[in-house]
């Protein structure tokens, strides 16, 4: 939630917006509860309007080859 939202909305967002998909419970009380985590995701996603793509978060990842990934890492020794 930190991601899309920034820490401050996301904490405010967390404890005070009541979503009906969960049975009217916020996602402070949802988790509470046992929800799943992505559940829960997925309903605050949907009542904020959150495009799709978003919904996974953001890939930190660098990819293999590029600049500081690590293809052709594998197998190598050092001699």
């Amino acid at each position: 939630m930190d991601d899309e939202f920034g820490a401050a909305y996301a904490g405010s967002l967390a404890r005070d917006h009541v979503l009906g998909a969960l049975g009217n419970r916020t996602v402070v009380q949802a988790l509470a509860d046992g929800e799943p985590p992505r559940a829960v995701w997925e309903a605050i996603c949907v009542d904020m309007d959150v495009p799709p793509e978003r919904r996974l978060g953001r890939d930190t990842r660098v990819a293999r080859g590029a600049q500081g990934g690590q293809a052709g890492q594998a197998g190598r020794s050092s001699r």
